[in-house]
């Protein structure tokens, strides 16, 4: 079976309003791909910006997965959330990216969203670290099929940088360039 090591790491948050995020994170892929080693979901330590619009958390990625397809090709989904005082979170923004299809090294930006509040009450307790909407289902994220119906507004970005490594994709037909 062919396989495609990720090693990287998510690097930082950038752009966003809150001061202190984590950073929830989970690789998806299709039926045809099973993990070998490492970890598919993982979850970053709170880091804080004080005086830069950016979260430093270098949190580590280390995934061999072997695949007999290339349909499903895996995907990096990114939940950010905001911490306050009492050790409240909400999430402040969702995104994701496809891993690239070529081998290399290869720095990502994950643009995110999150829900906008529906009403002065949900305003108010957002600004005020009451905390935001939340999503019920992750799927959400990659699936146009709801998501259409969902008013958003945009976050910050995540930055991501992964280094891939493909091994015996041309004993199967497939080629890079």
């Amino acid at each position: 079976m062919a396989e495609v090591h990720i090693i990287g790491q998510i690097l930082k948050a950038v752009d966003f309003a809150e001061p202190h995020l984590y950073c929830k994170w989970s690789l998806q892929s299709g039926n045809a791909w099973r993990l070998v080693q490492g970890e598919v979901q993982g979850q970053s330590h709170v880091a804080a910006h004080r005086l830069q619009s950016s979260s430093d958390f270098a949190q580590p990625l280390d995934i061999h997965l072997s695949t007999a397809s290339v349909q499903g090709w895996p995907r990096l989904l990114v939940e950010v959330y905001a911490v306050n005082v009492l050790q409240q979170s909400w999430p402040v923004g969702y995104g994701f990216v496809h891993v690239p299809s070529t081998p290399g090294t290869h720095s990502l930006e994950i643009a995110t969203w999150k829900v906008a509040p529906n009403g002065l009450w949900q305003s108010l307790r957002e600004r005020f670290g009451g905390g935001g909407a939340a999503l019920s289902k992750t799927d959400l994220l990659y699936s146009g099929v709801e998501r259409y119906k969902l008013q958003t507004l945009s976050s910050g970005k995540v930055i991501v940088e992964l280094n891939l490594i493909f091994r015996k994709f041309d004993k199967y037909g497939v080629e890079f360039k």
